[in-house]
């Protein structure tokens, strides 16, 4: 099972200019090379048969009947393969002469591209040699001995995926025809280039790559001319480079004096889902007029051997890494900061209530209170934190919870819900001794009722701070702090709850909070909610309970944002964290995931108004709207058989 992925490379061959035969025994080499890795698709640079830069030799017949001999030659020497191989050469076709893409597998030529649009500027002069596809009328060209579609318009569909060829500057039009392909089912377009050297071009051309992949939805390919190729005004550096949606999966060693082959694996499975979440697709595609149908070319079997993915997953897809968690964090606080100031303001409220348990989303939850009031310009004492210790609060998390309030300068108040709780048990004949869900739930109510009700008395609002890990396990009491009356914390994952705190602490704290904030940090997951061990140490830790949430974490990002099944989510999770857990835990754990994800649905159809932060949010009003009573057989079936 290939899970939707499609093995590509963007082939760099050693050319030398002009010599055909040469170059031909290059392509033939690194296709057998791609064949023997699982490559399924392989493009080359532009023109890779002869060499792009041969000038006037294109009008040449020799050069021209030298290409079609060296075609012959890798068609002849690959036919026993299954990859499907796109090189580019000077195609001759009734007096004119194509800048053309020459798909071929197994002996046959599948179809033959033409280049469009033609540079013919500063140092391009392709007009000089080269006829633009635009103004060929025919459909099909003799080649090899085969006739062959002709066109600019040619989908190629295998067992796997639809792709597309558009031929370098092809891509700098402001209307590329990738483009018009992909809203006609290329899921992948591949791309072979001439692209010549300039200082910062290289920066804009992987922008201009990126932003095409993700404006089409789409994989993208992308071959250029390397070492051999003339230097006599130019210089090519070789850029092998592979995105998809955007992202960039695998790219070439530039200025390399070697060939090379950049691999990949494309997930068509993840942009046809985002395809169709992304409506505007559809839309688009209706909207758009075409200037020609596009010829549909069925390949071959493409062999699929068994999966080999070279593409690696991040542990923690929430959380960026280097420099760029830094902005990441300060965007995430600006955003819950702002629509907290929103809400503050359109309620007229005269103070923020929130809970302080010394746990790291309660925390969060402060700090962002604090960072609101102070872009407001109102008092820190309108801040209202309030502790609640009960039978499980420990001394560390309880004089955290304290000294955090009192460096940040808020109102601090404490209540215990001991006696309330107690008090509780006797009018409904709960046994104080069992700690069961009703002894735990209790606490969670009286809490959030001591919240509640404090805020009444400060005309104020009750900040929640359950974060989207919480609420996507529903990991929270329904009507305890399940409920708020607005939640900063709720499409923030708990992976990242955790940096976003450290950074907080890092950045422009004073040291007496920087100190807490950092031992909160260090602080084990717990509701607190069963009483301490004889030592005096947190006893119920969430992560033994419900599981590790950086797994989590993991599950509800594939879940969520790429629409993946159980099956792919376990074997992605069992790369990515191999030597961390064993493949039964992460089973385990996964099973743990769906089977709560879906039967806490209830908690999640009521939840408070909060902002979104990231591309994946649980609000019933916006992200994700799903029946309470929804069945998770399915997924369930499928964990089952895993393994």
């Amino acid at each position: 099972m290939n899970y939707g992925y499609v093995k590509v490379a963007a082939a760099i061959p050693c050319v030398k200019v002009a010599d055909c035969k040469f170059n031909a025994g290059q392509i033939e080499k690194q296709i057998i090379i791609a064949e023997g890795k699982g490559v399924q698709i392989i493009t080359f640079p532009e023109l890779s048969i002869t060499g792009y830069t041969c000038g006037d030799l294109f009008a040449q017949q020799l050069l021209i009947e030298e290409a079609e001999m060296g075609l012959i030659q890798i068609v002849n020497n690959t036919r026993q393969l299954d990859i499907i191989s796109i090189v580019g050469m000077p195609v001759a076709l009734n007096g004119s002469l194509l800048n053309a893409a020459v798909v071929i597998q197994k002996g046959k030529v599948l179809g033959v591209v033409p280049k469009t649009y033609l540079p013919n500027y500063k140092e391009f002069y392709e007009k000089r040699w080269f006829t633009s596809a635009c103004e060929i009328k025919d459909d099909s060209v003799r080649l090899c001995g085969q006739v062959a579609p002709l066109g600019k318009n040619l989908l190629f569909e295998t067992s796997d995926t639809t792709f597309g060829i558009e031929i370098c500057e092809d891509l700098w039009a402001p209307v590329p025809p990738s483009s018009m392909l992909a809203l006609q089912g290329a899921e992948i377009v591949f791309n072979m280039s001439a692209d010549t050297e300039a200082i910062g071009k290289h920066a804009y051309l992987r922008s201009l790559i990126s932003q095409q992949s993700a404006r089409c939805i789409a994989g993208y390919v992308f071959s250029s001319c390397g070492f051999g190729e003339s230097t006599t005004d130019v210089v090519f550096a070789g850029n092998g480079l592979i995105y998809e949606n955007g992202t960039l999966l695998a790219a070439s060693k530039r200025f390399s004096f070697e060939e090379q082959i950049v691999i990949g694996e494309i997930d068509v499975e993840y942009l046809r889902t985002e395809r169709r979440v992304n409506t505007t697709f559809a839309t688009c595609r209706s909207y758009t007029p075409l200037d020609a149908p596009v010829s549909r070319i069925s390949t071959e079997y493409v062999n699929s051997k068994e999966l080999n993915l070279t593409r690696t997953f991040d542990a923690h897809p929430f959380v960026p890494q280097g420099s760029t968690l830094d902005e990441r964090c300060e965007e995430i606080f600006a955003i819950q900061t702002s629509g907290l100031a929103q809400r503050l303001q359109h309620t007229h409220a005269k103070s923020a209530v929130v809970g302080i348990s010394g746990g790291l989303d309660s925390t969060l939850a402060l700090l962002v209170c604090v960072r609101t009031f102070d872009k407001l310009g109102w008092s820190r004492k309108g801040i209202v934190g309030v502790t609640m210790p009960g039978f499980g609060t420990t001394d560390r998390t309880h004089t955290n919870a304290v000294e955090l309030m009192n460096s940040l300068g808020v109102t601090v108040r404490e209540v215990s819900i001991k006696e309330a709780c107690i008090q509780h048990f006797k009018d409904i004949d709960h046994d104080i001794n069992v700690h069961d869900v009703v002894y735990e739930n209790s606490q969670a109510r009286e809490r959030t009722q001591i919240l509640m009700d404090i805020a009444n008395q400060t005309s104020g609002l009750v900040i929640g701070t359950g974060d989207l890990s919480e609420l996507a396990l529903g990991w929270a009491t329904y009507n305890g702090d399940h409920m708020s009356m607005y939640g900063v914390n709720g499409s923030v994952p708990k992976t990242l709850v955790k940096h976003l705190v450290k950074w907080v602490a890092e950045n422009g704290m004073d040291e007496t909070s920087r100190a807490t904030l950092l031992d909160i940090v260090d602080t084990p997951i717990s509701p607190e909610l069963i009483p301490a061990d004889e030592a005096g140490n947190i006893k119920q830790i969430t992560e033994d309970l419900v599981g590790p949430y950086e797994l989590h974490d993991f599950f509800l990002y594939y879940f969520l944002r790429c629409g993946f099944r159980p099956s792919k989510i376990y074997l992605l999770a069992t790369r990515t964290f191999k030597g961390v857990y064993d493949d039964e835990t992460i089973k385990k754990w996964l099973s743990t995931f769906f089977r709560r994800f879906f039967n806490q649905q209830f908690k999640r159809s009521c939840l408070p108004d909060g902002p979104k932060v990231g591309s994946i949010a649980i609000s019933p009003r916006g992200d994700w709207r799903m029946p309470s009573d929804a069945s998770s057989s399915a997924w369930l079936k499928e964990i089952e058989v895993l393994g």
